[in-house]
């Protein structure tokens, strides 16, 4: 009895490990693609409302706006503020601030950099 029932044994575990092979699946590694920024020329609009932001952001008062001259003056305290934007012949657009005071002209540059995105 014991050798009829050893063709089925052997049959059964092969059908078993047949079954279980079956059931597995290889996939693909998974490449993760490094997200790409470009660095896009900032448009005036863009640059004007950062420059007016990080003066504010500063505590700085804004006395005057004239976007045409691409001008921007204000104080704080009793220090005066000039911030210049300034499309270039090549299309980008430069922005220049003015003040005595080193560590404000610094704070500025940090915020008008956040407020850009850079």
């Amino acid at each position: 009895m014991n050798i009829q029932r050893a063709p089925v044994l052997r049959s059964l575990i092969l059908a078993a490990t047949v079954a279980t092979l079956a059931g597995c699946v290889v996939y693909d590694p998974y490449y993760h693609t490094p997200v790409t920024t470009y660095n896009t020329p900032a448009t005036y609009d863009r640059s004007w409302n950062a420059a007016v932001g990080a003066m504010r952001d500063m505590g700085v008062q804004v006395v005057r706006e004239d976007r045409g001259a691409g001008m921007i003056e204000g104080n704080r305290g009793n220090m005066r503020v000039t911030t210049r934007v300034i499309t270039q012949a090549d299309g980008r657009v430069r922005v220049e601030t003015n003040t005595s005071d080193q560590g404000l002209a610094d704070g500025l540059s940090r915020a008008y950099d956040a407020r850009m995105g850079r």
